[in-house]
């Protein structure tokens, strides 16, 4: 349990940090731009550093029993730990659908903006954002299933299962 342990903190220390960036960017982003619909959208990726701060808590009190658990933190990290997984897998859906379809992505992408797009730049970008969308989506996936099995053990050790 102890190897689980830190991987799972390094993996939520990597989600927090990321997927508490970016969204926060989108919030300003949409704010300025006044577009609600993209306000829900970010709002609901930072979900994955709502949990990722909630397993943190969950690790301080694996380390330390004696520092208590509060009651809501088992609940957030269930709740919120579903939507996280959710948007893990669209991440590695979205990643897999891109690489392999890049081509047909650009020819769709040049046909609505033909001379603003160079093909060279957008298949290096849609790469590269293809392979952060995988490695993000393995790393969330990951952490919430490693974060579940976390607060089991917990519970079990605790004596309430």
């Amino acid at each position: 349990m102890r190897t689980v342990l830190k991987v799972s903190t390094v993996l939520s220390w990597i989600n927090l940090i990321i997927w508490g960036i970016i969204p926060v960017m989108g919030v300003l982003g949409a704010l300025m731009v006044g577009n609600p619909l993209v306000l829900v959208l970010y709002f609901v990726m930072g979900a994955t550093a709502l949990h990722s701060f909630a397993a943190l808590k969950l690790h301080a009190s694996i380390r330390n029993p004696a520092i208590p658990l509060s009651n809501q933190t088992p609940a957030g990290i269930r709740f919120v730990g579903v939507i996280a997984l959710f948007l893990g897998v669209i991440y590695l859906g979205c990643a897999v659908i891109v690489l392999q379809n890049t081509q047909e992505i650009i020819k769709l992408m040049q046909a609505q903006y033909p001379t603003q797009l160079k093909t060279a730049d957008l298949v290096n970008n849609a790469h590269t954002g293809a392979v952060f969308l995988l490695f993000s989506g393995i790393s969330i996936a990951v952490n919430v299933i490693l974060n579940f099995r976390l607060l089991r053990w917990y519970f079990f050790m605790k004596g309430m299962i």
